[in-house]
């Protein structure tokens, strides 16, 4: 026991230390105040000392007895003054003002009871000039006191060191952020000056710091000033933009870093010390997610959730953003242990429950919905690789439609409100066995959702940039490996969005879901593969074409030159939120859907290719697996 009390107390005394050493400062600031003030008005007034003396005594005890009370009541004493900013410098005055008002309003109503006792001790009340003399000082003494911490506080060097020279593009907002940081020790970069294009901006100084030009001037700016590094502070650049600033930033030999977006800074999604390498998201500009948070925490908000597929990129990352919204428990599901593990250890702190089960379990999927019972589910899971699954397309049919139909099912048995699938693009005019498998999983939640209470609906978006399914994560390793870098066709064109933007429109989706809609995402302009290819090679410091070779492979069994978001029949309806699509609902063949799922049971794990083909065309009578060129 003595031992825990002794840790204990090694914790607590520095800080008691400090709080004592503070208070007794102020109180020695307070009383020097005061002395000055009376001092000044009374300097010329030899004779009207004595008669103020009772009046400067109790002044003094009143001062050092409740203005530092009165600082510890704003929190003067726990602040961490090294890192003291405006907040700060109001909080003083605020304090200041009040704990000088509380010895005036004390000495006032003393004086006002002295006057009304009969043969009292003559007490005069505090003069007007010492009242506003003594504010002004206790705030200049005290407050300076504090500031001195952060103005004398050295920064650490590297031993043997020196302080990287850092360029900041944007003398805005962010810019200032960045700023501070830098003055706070990060990375032990000195800031030399900023960059902005605003003409009224140039040759002022921010917080001492100049803006020395415009985005044109930064290769000179580096060379001048032996520039380490440039640090981009413009969140509301457009990709088009940042490529400008990188391409112009590449002809220097500083190393180019990016500061995350002030919303996300504040909101405490992330740090400044973020401050990362500029990746291709950044240069494909996809605009920020307008939530309508109430009406996603009002379905979300206390509930289970489950969602499959949750060690995937787009699993993982919608359970990462679920638990923004306050549901009593997401279950964690999917197939891969290790992966589920990774995300459980993740959120361990959260109120999540893994399970590893195979969504076409039947049993395992019955009894995680009666044990759970589960309001909402997020179908993430399902085989998604085109050419592997041309390669093995029996297990596309067995997981993508089977799971999905197992899933649905229980869903509608155990009464589930809102069931979102994650589809694909690659589901419209499908050239691949695994689109086609991924459009009859629409199917089936489509017609399960005629029949049943729970609101049945499918999200559809194309490619997502960083997923370990993606094409970066190869075109890396191939840039790390020296090249060449492969793209299979120089035509080659796809939707691209980041992960956490699919996974919050997903999740909007879901608040505006009635049953039967296929929501399809604003996924922007399409991008030719062969420009990320180029992109992410400059970005890692090489020049396309001579540092790294980019070598065209071929289109791969399956793949289309380029994908649709909406069949010609299903057309496309907008929604109250802009980055939302609805396509008409087709209308879905029960009886031949059935006998589709029927046959897939019976006979997937051994039926030839042919004859897969011959079973989807059942369903998708212009299906034709194989490349098909034309799109």
């Amino acid at each position: 026991m003595s031992g825990k009390f002794s840790r204990a107390g090694s914790k607590v005394a520095p800080h008691l230390k400090r709080a004592i050493l503070l208070v007794s400062l102020d109180i020695l600031l307070i009383n020097i105040a005061l002395l000055a003030s009376f001092y000044l008005r009374l300097e010329e007034r030899p004779g009207e000392l004595a008669a103020y003396r009772p009046t400067y005594l109790a002044a003094a005890a009143a001062a050092t007895l409740l203005i530092p009370l009165i600082y510890r009541l704003f929190g003067l004493y726990r602040n961490i003054w090294r890192y003291a900013s405006i907040g700060e410098l109001w909080s003083v005055a605020l304090a200041s003002t009040a704990g000088v008002g509380a010895v005036v309003a004390l000495l006032f109503g003393v004086s006002l009871v002295a006057a009304s006792i009969p043969d009292a001790v003559a007490f005069r009340r505090l003069p007007h000039i010492v009242s506003v003399l003594f504010w002004l000082s206790v705030m200049l003494l005290t407050g300076g006191a504090r500031f001195t911490q952060r103005a004398g506080h050295p920064r650490v060097l590297p031993p043997g060191g020196n302080a990287k020279k850092i360029l900041i593009i944007g003398a805005g907002d962010a810019g200032m952020v960045a700023l501070r940081e830098l003055k706070n020790g990060y990375r032990y970069g000195t800031p030399i000056g900023f960059v902005d294009d605003d003409p009224q901006k140039s040759g002022l100084m921010l917080q001492g710091v100049p803006v020395l030009g415009t985005r044109l001037d930064i290769p000179a700016l580096v060379r001048a000033h032996a520039a380490d590094e440039i640090i981009i502070a413009i969140p509301s650049a457009s990709g088009q933009e940042l490529r400008e600033i990188a391409d112009i930033c590449k002809k220097t030999p500083a190393a180019l870093k990016i500061l995350p977006g002030v919303y996300d800074i504040l909101s405490g999604k992330l740090t400044v010390s973020a401050i990362r390498e500029v990746e291709l998201e950044d240069l494909l500009g996809r605009a920020p997610v307008d939530l309508n948070v109430a009406e996603v925490a009002g379905y979300l908000n206390g509930q289970v959730v489950l969602v499959t597929g949750a060690g995937g990129s787009i699993g993982a990352e919608l359970c990462r953003q679920i638990l923004r919204f306050g549901p009593r428990r997401v279950i964690l599901g999917g197939h891969g242990e290790n992966s589920i593990f990774a995300i459980q250890q993740e959120l361990i702190s959260a109120p999540v429950t893994a399970e590893i089960f195979d969504i076409r379990d039947e049993q395992k999927i019955r009894r995680v919905f009666a044990e759970y019972a589960p309001t909402v589910v997020f179908h993430a899971a399902a085989h998604k690789h085109v050419p592997l699954m041309e390669h093995n397309p029996e297990e596309a049919l067995l997981n993508n439609v089977l799971g999905t139909r197992c899933l649905a099912r229980a869903a509608h048995e155990s009464r589930v409100r809102v069931f979102i699938m994650i589809s694909t693009d690659k589901a419209v005019h499908p050239a691949s066995v695994m689109g086609a498998s991924k459009r009859i999983g629409e199917m089936i939640i489509q017609e399960m959702n005629t029949r049943s209470e729970t609101k049945f609906a499918a999200v559809r978006f194309g490619n997502v940039l960083g997923s370990r399914g993606s094409v970066i994560p190869t075109f890396r390793r191939q840039i790390r490996e020296g090249g060449p870098v492969t793209v299979t066709h120089p035509e080659m064109t796809r939707y691209f969005m980041t992960i956490p933007e699919a996974c919050q429109l997903v999740i909007q989706a879901g608040a505006m879901a009635a049953g039967g809609e296929i929501f399809v995402l604003d996924m922007g302009q399409p991008v030719k593969i062969a420009f990320l290819a180029e992109e992410l090679i400059r970005l890692s410091g090489f020049e396309p074409g001579e540092d790294i070779q980019i070598v065209y492979t071929g289109i791969r069994p399956g793949e289309k030159l380029y994908e649709e978001l909406l069949t010609e029949e299903e057309g496309t309806a907008a929604t109250k939120h802009r980055r939302i699509f609805v396509g008409r609902p087709n209308h879905i063949d029960r009886e031949a859907l059935n006998a589709f799922v029927a046959e897939v049971r019976a006979r997937g794990s051994v039926m030839a290719e042919a004859e897969i083909v011959a079973l989807i065309q059942t369903l998708l009578p212009e299906f034709r697996s194989g490349t098909d060129s034309g799109g």
